[in-house]
């Protein structure tokens, strides 16, 4: 059996030259975000990788109260489908060779953009989505989807994700904040309920505190 006190949050993180105009705020909503984590009942590790037209792995499963203050270094194009191929492959495998009882409870998966596809190289719309489809229904994993400069519910169902997880945000200050609020409330809200029992993602009124 799984550890149900234990949650894993994987974050995947644009880091592509346009992401320049929110750094700040990105910086600040994801370490809000932490915050806002660290506060609520039961253990959590976090991952976080970054992705432009490279990948890189900043930190893995390290315990919510050591993670230190993002530093955004915005570069490169926007390979997001490789970014998330390779993380759910990487993750699956890590937790694959832990004993069941080290492993998480709970897999929550959050990938944010700011801008479409348009570098990837080994991972296509269709292998994205069978692995998120497969992670979510054989090991319960849960993926959320933020992204700005797009509509983010249709962008992200094509590539796996539901569309009440799916967010769009407006990138400018207050909206990039808000963002990581309400996606701080849904993952609460996640990690309190009991193992397997269903959600519900994003309201009528988080999506309209997003956007303009």
């Amino acid at each position: 059996m799984t550890n149900p006190n234990l949650t894993l949050i994987a974050v995947l993180l644009d880091r592509s030259g346009s992401m320049q105009s929110i750094k700040s705020d990105t910086e600040g909503g994801y370490d809000a975000f932490i915050t806002e984590q660290r506060a609520q009942p039961g253990d959590a590790i976090v991952t976080l990788a970054q992705f432009d037209n490279d990948f890189e792995r900043v930190y893995t499963s390290i315990p919510i109260d050591q993670v230190p203050p993002l530093e955004l270094r915005p570069r490169g194009s926007t390979a997001l489908l490789d970014g998330i191929g390779r993380l759910t492959t990487e993750i699956g495998e890590e937790l694959a060779a832990l004993p069941e009882h080290e492993r998480p409870g709970t897999v929550i998966v959050l990938v944010v953009t700011d801008g479409e596809e348009n570098a990837s190289t080994e991972w296509t719309l269709d292998t994205v989505k069978a692995a998120i489809t497969r992670q979510e229904r054989e090991f319960a994993w849960d993926y959320v989807f933020l992204g700005a400069n797009i509509d983010a519910v249709s962008v992200g169902a094509g590539m796996g994700f539901a569309q009440d997880k799916s967010i769009t945000y407006d990138a400018s200050g207050e909206y990039v904040g808000a963002a990581y609020s309400v996606t701080a409330d849904y993952v609460s809200r996640k990690r309190s309920a009991p193992l397997g029992a269903p959600v519900v993602g994003f309201s009528s009124l988080d999506r309209s505190v997003t956007r303009e």
